[in-house]
């Protein structure tokens, strides 16, 4: 073989590896993205860079792997749509403090779930593997309720808490709990069912 050939052929094996190593990375990315939809692009953007946030959510498949997750019984469901239509009915005469306890009956069902429910961020994360669609409902859930403790949100932002809370709740429940949306103080007001 003549040394013109010995340098194509380690040319020709050198780009081979380059394409496969571009493709297992185009793969992974893909992969990601399929998997977190939204919070892909989300961790993507906190991060210094596109590796960094895809070692993020890699690691948040690797801690989810490691939780024993449960299904809910069928009796734990109908106790579940049960307690989030009272908590639906309490909303026109307290909505301040349904939003608590949507916060709370949220914690619980992600608790039976065998998800951690200590701190919101790794609540997050490891919700992230398999309800990432609904995650951006629940992050602005948790804003409201923050806004509500310090006496900062109206009406209509505490019915869209609960409006918020009841996406990532029927995720979590498998279906959706009432077929009603909460209901504002004004008798005109129709319930807001783009928001499902």
């Amino acid at each position: 073989m003549s040394p013109t050939q010995v340098v194509v052929i380690v040319v020709v094996v050198l780009v081979l590896a380059a394409l496969a190593a571009f493709a297992v990375v185009a793969s992974r990315r893909r992969a990601l993205r399929q998997r977190f939809g939204p919070e892909y692009d989300r961790v993507v953007q906190e991060r210094d860079s596109r590796s960094a946030a895809e070692r993020e959510l890699r690691d948040r498949e690797r801690r989810h792997a490691e939780l024993e997750l449960t299904p809910l019984s069928p009796e734990s469901r109908t106790k579940y749509a049960a307690a989030w239509e009272e908590l639906q009915v309490r909303f026109v005469d307290s909505p301040a403090e349904t939003v608590g306890d949507a916060d709370e009956l949220v914690s619980r069902l992600i608790a039976e779930r065998g998800y951690p429910t200590g701190d919101f961020s790794d609540q997050i994360a490891h919700l992230s593997v398999e309800h990432a669609r609904t995650l951006t409902h629940y992050r602005d859930a948790h804003e409201i309720r923050l806004r509500n403790e310090r006496g900062e949100a109206s009406t209509e932002e505490l019915r869209q808490a609960v409006v918020h809370y009841r996406a990532l709740f029927a995720d979590l429940l498998g279906t959706d709990p009432v077929g009603q949306q909460p209901e504002q103080h004004h008798p005109d007001h129709q319930p807001d069912v783009t928001s499902r």
